[in-house]
């Protein structure tokens, strides 16, 4: 079974993402993977932090001489901003000031209050140190691996961004749209030059304002097999884990595949996709996005990604001092004003994740070569 698990603090000396359950044999590109990790850096909105860092990925274990060997791979990114906090995140005991860059104030809308509360921590930081988004780029190296692996099989991946606060943009047609948004507008990501303007002036707006940002990733997937995924187990259907996988990404509130919100409106004859028959089953229509029952349908995989905006304010809310429990502002944390540009990569990769386990479920081997031919095979009874 394919699984992978990401460890490491936001000013800690390294974030490690250990990747178990990939086949021998997969050709993978470190060029492409640090490709994806510099689309995690770029974008309005962004913080000082994407500056500051070069998120170089080193891969220590289970690639040799370009290919995996099916043992477990374990990629390396060195948190640069350390050498400013050895003292304060030292895994030793040191003989540093205990109120040293301690958190008191929890933040309204992050982890800080619920997690100290849960750990039995009085300094917040503790918890704010791995809550923080600077994880999903641990995220992002092992989704890089991921895409290389669907890619191989013929499966592509990619976003843009369809909303930041109020300003929508225009949706995608097709992929080829989808795939060209980054090249068009590399800084929103949006579709439609308008669109781009309008987020562009209305994230100036809010960093003038010291407030944050929410907004809408679409995610695109083509080239994928029917029948990943299956109805017969609550756990085993695909929107499911897809639902998980993306919640599961800081400031995620909620996730929608296909047409899911707008459906709730219409009646079933506007919303079901007729079934045709042309040299293989199609479909006039994609409102399902991709999936019926928890199973892949062989339309394109469509996910929209809504995010909150981000709980650190530059301009705080108020809150409460957790030691004395007096009135007091929150903490003020190393922030982005809005984080929707660079979104899109993270919700790409645990996206990416979700796929490749399933495809590895159904199609199984123990090597590239015997995977390619269960899956040709397969397609080949499908038609």
């Amino acid at each position: 079974m394919l699984q992978f698990f990401t460890s490491g603090e936001s000013h800690g000396p390294q974030l490690t993402a250990f990747i178990e359950g990939l086949p021998a044999g997969l050709e993978l590109d470190l060029v492409e993977i640090q490709k994806e990790m510099q689309r995690r850096k770029i974008g309005s909105g962004s913080g000082a932090r994407q500056k500051m860092e070069t998120d170089t990925v080193e891969i220590v274990s289970g690639v040799r001489q370009g290919k995996t060997l099916g043992s477990p791979i374990t990629l390396v990114i060195k948190n640069k901003d350390f050498a400013n906090w050895t003292e304060v995140m030292s895994a030793s005991s040191t003989d540093t000031d205990p109120e040293l860059k301690k958190v008191h104030n929890p933040r309204p809308g992050h982890a800080d209050l619920a997690g100290a509360l849960k750990y039995g921590f009085t300094d917040l930081r503790n918890v704010l140190e791995r809550a923080s988004a600077r994880e999903t780029t641990a995220r992002v190296a092992a989704g890089a691996v991921f895409k290389q692996f669907l890619k191989a099989l013929g499966v592509e991946v990619a976003s843009y961004t369809l909303q930041i606060g109020s300003v929508q943009s225009d949706k995608a047609g097709n992929f080829e749209e989808v795939k060209q948004a980054e090249e068009k507008n590399p800084s929103t990501r949006a579709l439609s030059t308008e669109a781009h303007a309008a987020m562009e002036a209305l994230i100036a707006e809010t960093r003038l304002k010291q407030d944050t940002l929410g907004g809408v990733i679409e995610v695109w997937v083509v080239g994928l097999p029917v029948g990943l995924g299956s109805y017969v187990q609550w756990n085993r259907k695909m929107d499911g884990q897809l639902a998980q996988a993306l919640m599961s990404i800081q400031s995620v509130k909620a996730v929608e595949i296909g047409e899911g919100i707008a459906a709730t409106q219409k009646h079933g004859s506007e919303v079901h996709d007729p079934i045709l028959y042309k040299e293989g089953f199609r479909r006039p229509s994609n409102n399902a996005g991709g999936l019926e029952g928890g199973v892949s349908n062989g339309e394109p995989l469509i996910v929209r990604v809504y995010h909150k905006p981000i709980a650190t304010l530059y301009n705080p809310l108020p809150s409460v001092d957790f030691e004395t429990k007096e009135v007091a502002p929150a903490s003020i944390e190393r922030s982005d004003i809005c984080v929707i540009p660079r979104a899109g990569v993270i919700a790409e990769s645990m996206t990416a994740f979700v796929l490749a386990k399933n495809v590895l479920e159904k199609f199984g081997g123990d090597c590239m070569e015997d995977l390619k031919s269960n899956l040709e095979n397969y397609k080949k009874r499908v038609g």
